[in-house]
């Protein structure tokens, strides 16, 4: 077999093959210059001699095609010593294994005016392209890119099963209104990259939907939706680059933000939040978004009852998705470093900020919310903010940001401490301390409800040891306590929001946007002021 022939067979297929070449041979070898094509299976078309180093050479090929990436592969024809193959020849030969047929694939639900602008777009860039709708007349083959799959099916239930969607498959869901069908076949199915195009209120409808079935938080999470890039995009044509950059993003392990923003200091600069509950992350979307690099600290188990928009979650399940940012946990520094170039918010159990002296960021900012101060000072960075009471700016910290709701929500001080704590939680409805749960007795937390879900007052939502816990009021479960934690008595251990299915508890509140602001503001103004030489202590390189 011609091994030209079948590699363009293949790739047209887009099926994954390996190709490799003896670039160096020395001594004794069966071949000088030969090439050899490897497919997945393990089988082979050409050879580069046969014996122990052609099947040292099939090994190597089928790792760089798991991996994705080339190699060069280097054999002795010798029976012990590095690089031996366990021959006796004596030569030596040096093999380089390139990896081809490797397009990724993009899987579009539904065969309508902007699937089709996004697959014309997407073969440019490469994409192998499957298209299925249950309408016939929606998949006319003029109005796609050449050799792009297009299937028929009675559902879309049934296109999804056809499609054979493999882990590492990006898929995206427009249906217009059968996406509910595709979307419970997918969401729980592991892919690259899973996107639905719908409005943020039929997002928020499916995402209740999907949790009253019982749907795992971390598959909900991988959900992207809303889909694509806010460019204002309206057209089809628009609409369809707006999603795919989107995917680009994911696809490349890219950060996102605009390149003009590259050489903004604050792109080099790394940031210390102490704390990841639903306020500490709203700050680190504000400081992530700005171009900051962020980091957050926290404790093994932390007690946030905000879980869907808290990256403290991660602490729990590895990893947290809020607003479209991804938080990971980190098992030491050179992880974290490593997951934030990738533009991937690192979280280190790291309760004492231990880690300060190798992470060397330029500012830290104590979000922990404690109302007192738990050893946060200034010496820690070139700048360090603490939002709340319990701090004295000018003294353990170069500002503080209000934390009370009213007037004077996020105002910085700069020499002073924030209003005193009120004890009271902020007014839904005419709600305050009445939607806020406590635990009645100390004992190990079962929540009986989920988040998002709707409640009836008086309904069980969890228990305390062997005490139940009822909601005080109807509404929307906005906060719930993660199983299995401890807590005493009078320990907050959720929230209800009263405003029932029209809440939100997938976005971070106006408090939290509010005081991430106010950072921001004290961040930038700081670092103009050159509090100790900052521009030149926060740049990392």
């Amino acid at each position: 077999m011609n091994i030209f022939t079948e590699a363009a067979r293949l790739e047209e297929e887009n099926r994954p093959f390996a190709i490799a070449q003896i670039i160096d041979s020395r001594g004794s070898t069966p071949r000088h210059s030969a090439q050899m094509l490897i497919r997945p299976d393990g089988t082979i078309a050409g050879t580069i001699g046969g014996g122990m180093v052609e099947r040292k050479v099939i090994e190597e090929s089928l790792l760089a095609l798991e991996e994705r990436k080339p190699r060069l592969f280097h054999g002795r024809m010798a029976r012990n010593g590095s690089d031996a193959v366990g021959s006796d020849c004596g030569g030596a030969m040096s093999v380089f294994i390139s990896v081809h047929g490797l397009r990724p694939r993009l899987v579009l639900i539904g065969a309508g005016h902007v699937n089709q602008a996004i697959a014309k777009n997407a073969a440019l860039l490469g994409f192998d392209i499957a298209v299925a709708d249950i309408y016939r007349d929606s998949l006319k083959a003029d109005a796609f890119p050449p050799a792009t799959q297009l299937l028929h099916a009675d559902t879309f239930a049934q296109a999804v099963d056809a499609l054979a969607i493999r882990p590492d498959n990006f898929v995206l869901i427009a249906t217009n209104n059968q996406d509910r069908e595709a979307l419970d076949k997918l969401v729980e199915q592991p892919v690259a990259w899973l996107g639905l195009l719908a409005s943020r209120r039929k997002v928020q409808v499916f995402l209740r939907e999907l949790r009253g079935k019982g749907v795992s938080e971390a598959s909900i999470r991988r959900l992207h939706a809303p889909v694509g890039y806010d460019i204002g995009a309206e057209t089809p044509e628009e609409i369809a680059i707006s999603v795919l950059a989107e995917i680009l993003q994911i696809k490349n392990r890219a950060p996102g933000g605009l390149m003009m923003a590259a050489d903004h200091p604050s792109r080099h600069q790394r940031v210390v939040i102490r704390g990841a509950g639903d306020i500490a992350s709203g700050v680190a979307l504000r400081l992530f978004h700005a171009g900051f690099k962020v980091f957050m600290v926290e404790v093994e188990q932390p007690t946030v009852i905000r879980r869907s928009v808290a990256f403290a979650q991660a602490m729990f399940d590895g990893e947290m998705c809020v607003e479209g940012v991804t938080a990971r946990r980190a098992a030491d520094v050179a992880e974290a470093i490593a997951l934030s170039e990738r533009g991937i918010i690192p979280l280190l159990a790291d309760p004492h900020c231990a880690l300060l002296e190798q992470l060397k960021p330029g500012c830290v900012v104590d979000a922990i919310l404690a109302k007192q101060n738990l050893g946060t000072h200034m010496d820690m960075a070139a700048v360090t903010i603490a939002l709340g009471p319990g701090f004295y700016a000018g003294k353990d910290c170069h500002a503080v940001v209000e934390t009370n709701r009213g007037h004077w929500l996020g105002q910085v001080i700069y020499s002073g401490c924030a209003q005193e704590n009120t004890g009271v939680p902020g007014n839904i409805m005419g709600h305050t301390s009445l939607r806020v749960i406590r635990a009645p007795v100390a004992g190990v937390f079962r929540a009986a409800v989920k988040l998002g879900d709707l409640v009836a007052q008086g309904d069980v939502i969890a228990w305390v040891g062997e005490s139940e816990i009822k909601a005080p009021l109807a509404g929307m479960v906005r906060g719930l306590l993660s199983d299995g934690l401890t807590v005493v008595s009078g320990f907050k251990i959720g929230d209800i929001d009263p405003r029932g299915e029209n809440a939100d508890f997938t976005s971070v509140s106006d408090k939290a946007r509010a005081i991430g602001g106010g950072v921001l503001e004290a961040l930038m103004m700081l670092m103009h002021q050159g509090v100790k030489s900052t521009r030149d202590v926060l740049e990392v390189a």
